[in-house]
């Protein structure tokens, strides 16, 4: 968390007390992120921004890079996630390897590639689609043309993303003619809907870039008069969100797992407001995108990377 959230937060609770902007919670210990420097079939190590650490693989041990791999399929150099199973830090439950998601709007397309713009303050992403995904691909993102949003996972390979799943059905007609939404009359202090992750370092340094590790949220509702902006391009929320400010904290449950945390809204989540999907292997009929929470974050609720969401209950400081 930078400075001036921290400074935001601790004004917030001065002026509306500690309930308006609870403490947020702290790096999970079970999740751990960073780069591969040496593994075997039994033991991975990990350079991480505390320096390097090992970890203990078991036969049940699950490893992901772009589809369940095995240990072998590892490399190093990867930037690897690892979260370790029951209360430990050292036995990998689930590894995941170069993760990359590109979540937005095309801008141009050609071929086997796309052009995607995330939203203000985040630059443009690639996303190539290898020949073997592009049947699941085209059945969940048919229309590959500037202005039809786009979101998938896959595996981070020289600056661009090489997408294996669609997390999502895309709209049926580009995000400029999506219907407008009525105003909401009223604002629930808790909210449900959907969570997904973003990569606030963009896959960039694990080893040595603090972003990387960040535990917060960008948000879709950020106040256009300050935080969201001049060059802000957010549209109106799929869900009645209450307008926010970077350094308030949001309190998300995994309605899955029933674990929940509380976290600063770091960056601003424009993309998040165009999508009104459901998350298609969560419980429940929940719909509409509460929150991006980063990858750590994400992945200590329980959250699984490859499927991109969760769904969740949410209530704003």
């Amino acid at each position: 968390m930078s400075v001036d959230v921290q400074e935001r937060r601790r004004f917030t609770a001065a002026l509306l007390g500690e309930d308006a902007a609870p403490p947020p919670s702290g790096p999970a210990p079970q999740v751990v992120r960073g780069v591969a420097v040496h593994i075997t079939a039994h033991m991975l190590t990990v350079a991480t921004l505390d320096g390097e650490e090992r970890f203990l693989f078991e036969r049940t041990t699950s490893f992901w890079r772009g589809r369940d791999v095995g240990p072998e399929d590892v490399r190093v150099g990867d930037d690897v996630l690892v979260r370790c199973g029951g209360t430990g830090r050292w036995v990998v439950d689930r590894l995941w390897a170069q993760l990359g998601r590109v979540t937005g709007t095309i801008v141009s397309a050609d071929e086997d590639a796309v052009v995607v713009d995330p939203g203000h303050g985040r630059p443009r992403a690639v996303a190539v689609i290898p020949y073997r995904s592009s049947g699941r691909m085209a059945v969940r993102h048919p229309v590959l043309e500037p202005g039809y949003l786009f979101d998938a996972v896959g595996v981070r390979e020289r600056g661009t993303v090489h997408t294996t799943v669609p997390v999502t059905t895309q709209p049926p007609r580009p995000a400029a003619r999506m219907p407008r939404r009525p105003p909401a009359r009223r604002v629930p202090s808790a909210q449900s809907g959907i969570v997904t992750w973003y990569d606030p370092a963009f896959g960039r340094a694990a080893h040595t870039d603090p972003r990387a590790h960040a535990c917060g949220a960008a948000y879709p509702a950020l106040d256009p008069g300050s935080d969201c902006g001049p060059a802000c391009d957010r549209s109106e929320p799929c869900l009645p969100l209450p307008l926010l400010s970077l350094g308030a904290t949001v309190a998300v449950r995994n309605d899955d797992t029933g674990v929940s945390g509380v976290y600063p809204v770091l960056n601003c989540a424009s993309a998040a407001a165009r999508f009104c999907d459901r998350c298609r292997e969560a419980s429940g009929d929940a719909s509409g995108r509460l929150a991006e929470l980063t990858l750590p974050a994400f992945t200590a609720l329980g959250g699984r990377p490859e499927v991109g969401c969760f769904a969740a209950t949410m209530e704003a400081g």
